[in-house]
């Protein structure tokens, strides 16, 4: 496919704008924020499956802006999850979900972990950003059928924050490692937090495990990137950490189904 074909990344950048504008306004702010790290799964998805409008399922996306983004795009989406960490209760009538809505994104509500249920080559590519880490358990199961869901030649796309990152690195020898606040593990009726980060070392077994090809695995920031000291220091950070996926904040798994 000609790569003027796909959407720019003006033109991504501009549609999440849009997008993110149909949110209650004490959410705006935070969507707005969000944009780069969307824009760029946005970019990469369309870039690896070379369509004018794919198919896609996004996977445990919650009430953020890939989906609608996709939506917008002109991409047949659907959204799977289950909403608990969010407290979704409604699909119809949670004001979050208004901008999935009025795009036409399918919304299923389903407990990822206790078995998805997918259409066979259904999708041009499934997507799991920032997920994984908080599946409790049958992750394998849920990996295969997210697998068996997309067409052959189709693509999983796969990210998770870094366990090892560089300022995990440094912070925990000085005892700032903590993952979540005990109260939310220990209290909660229902643990949505991190279970278990990735490390890319992680994310590659699991591509050879699916028989995936053409698989990559690079590293992104996001992560943190919302604290004036952090943001203003990774534009020179960001190129050199990239160099090292297995420093960065943020790691990433492409691989398609043979």
């Amino acid at each position: 496919m000609d790569s003027a074909l796909l959407a720019s990344p003006a033109k991504i950048a501009s549609t999440l704008r849009e997008v993110a504008l149909r949110y209650p306004e004490q959410y705006i702010a935070h969507q707005l924020r969000d944009i780069p790290r969307i824009a760029f799964n946005l970019d990469l998805v369309q870039k690896l499956v070379q369509k004018n409008a794919p198919v896609i399922a996004d996977v445990g996306g919650g009430w953020g802006l890939f989906s609608p983004g996709a939506a917008a795009l002109g991409w047949r989406t659907t959204l799977i999850d289950d909403f608990r960490g969010a407290g979704i209760q409604g699909r119809d009538t949670d004001p979050r979900l208004t901008p999935h809505r009025e795009l036409g994104v399918t919304i299923r509500f389903e407990d990822v972990t206790a078995g998805l249920s997918l259409p066979a080559s259904q999708f041009d590519a499934v997507t799991c950003f920032e997920t994984l880490e908080h599946l409790h358990g049958g992750v394998r199961r849920v990996f295969q059928t997210i697998l068996d869901s997309i067409r052959p030649g189709g693509w999983f796309v796969l990210s998770g924050p870094n366990c090892v990152n560089i300022r995990k690195r440094m912070t925990v020898p000085l005892g700032y490692g903590k993952w979540s606040p005990l109260r939310l593990w220990y209290a909660e009726d229902s643990f949505g937090g991190h279970v278990r980060e990735p490390d890319v070392e992680d994310l590659r077994y699991i591509a050879t495990d699916l028989g995936l090809k053409q698989v990559k695995v690079f590293g992104r920031n996001w992560t943190g990137t919302d604290r004036p000291g952090i943001r203003q220091l990774m534009p020179l950070a960001d190129p050199l950490l990239r160099l090292r996926p297995s420093l960065c904040s943020n790691i990433y798994m492409t691989g398609s189904k043979a």
